[in-house]
């Protein structure tokens, strides 16, 4: 049985709910989505680190967006063990994923059969690792598509545009209606695989967004830095064809024209691919939210996922394991803001 946390008078933690929708994990992303759902009147139970679980009984949830909205809910139940799930009908699993496989042992001690279990989470293979854990669980595919920040003192920012991506499942007809009233869509795949790929594929631009130490939009509006993201998806897009992998098309260009529209000069970049700059000035990746906050980051799963399959198909990928090893050194101490050119030139062996 959990205590109350700190005594709040915001926030109910409490060792069993009997709520159908529990965010299990809830950090950046679990509490931004939970919260908006929340916000719109459904009952949710959050789940996550004692950190966390402090941080919102004294603050509750200040939800805001790209677009200048803001959603305030003060009422939250936030537990810090796993008990919290027992009653849950669906679960939203938003851990980092190191911590999916430990995740999915916690939940298989308290879900009852049948529960439907989401991982929105970055990385392909999550999900799968839910389900060989969660054999008498429904698990479906998502995905979160837009960048959230956490401001701190409860605040949670959505700094890019999107709904939410789901494999196509039956499992969801009922909670579709909720998400919706939500602002928060399920745009529903019947291929979610090459829907994660192209995430991962334009994912794999957040360990250049933190070594940088710049805003995303202030990154990407510099020609260097985007040669240096241009040259990690040309080597990831070769590997996944050697793979036999076809990423979906996420944005106006199909996934293999990305790196050209990237390498292109500032003018042309600007007029040609405006939307890519459409980004809140205060967006981040949230690898360089995970480095400032001194957290291991989930580079293993992004860049790192492309030069392990590069592995199975008798392939190397320099540049994406550099950044791999860049990262690596960043969360051990080393960390210092890069310029575009000097880490094109570490990317790559040349100039930029």
């Amino acid at each position: 049985m959990l205590g109350w946390a700190g005594g709040a008078r915001r926030v109910r933690v409490v060792g069993r709910w009997v709520v159908a929708v529990v965010v299990y994990g809830a950090g950046g992303i679990g509490c931004y989505v939970g919260g908006r759902l929340v916000a719109s009147g459904m009952e949710v139970g959050f789940v996550g680190r004692p950190r966390l679980a402090g941080e919102v009984a004294e603050y509750g949830l200040t939800l805001t967006d790209y677009l200048g909205t803001e959603w305030r809910v003060d009422d939250v139940r936030y537990a810090t063990t796993p008990d919290a799930a027992a009653s849950a009908e669906l679960v939203l699993v938003t851990v980092k994923s190191a911590a999916t496989a430990s995740a999915a042992e916690e939940l298989a001690g308290v879900l009852r059969p049948g529960v439907v279990v989401v991982s929105f989470q970055n990385g392909v293979r999550n999900a799968e690792v839910l389900r060989e854990r969660l054999p008498e669980q429904v698990v479906i595919t998502g995905m979160v598509p837009f960048n959230v920040l956490n401001r701190g003192g409860g605040v949670f920012h959505q700094g890019t545009q999107g709904g939410l991506d789901v494999e196509d499942h039956p499992a969801l007809d009922e909670y579709e209606d909720a998400f919706r009233r939500a602002g928060l869509p399920l745009t529903r795949h019947a291929d979610m695989v090459a829907v994660q790929w192209a995430k991962l594929l334009l994912n794999l631009n957040n360990p250049i967004n933190a070594l940088s130490d710049l805003p995303l939009r202030d990154e990407l509006s510099q020609r260097a830095y985007r040669r240096c993201v241009a040259a990690a998806q040309a080597e990831a897009i070769d590997v996944l064809a050697a793979a036999g992998i076809e990423p979906a098309q996420l944005m106006a260009v199909p996934a293999r024209r990305l790196p050209t529209v990237l390498r292109l000069p500032d003018f042309l970049f600007r007029r040609l691919a405006s939307k890519m700059l459409a980004i809140d000035p205060h967006a981040r990746s949230s690898l360089w939210e995970d480095l400032r906050a001194r957290r291991r980051t989930e580079i293993d799963y992004l860049n790192g996922e492309i030069v392990q399959l590069a592995a199975t198909v008798g392939r190397e990928a320099p540049v994406n394991a550099k950044l791999v090893e860049l990262i690596r050194a960043a969360e051990s101490g080393s960390r210092r803001p890069w310029t575009g050119d000097a880490l094109y030139a570490e990317l790559t062996g040349r100039r930029a």
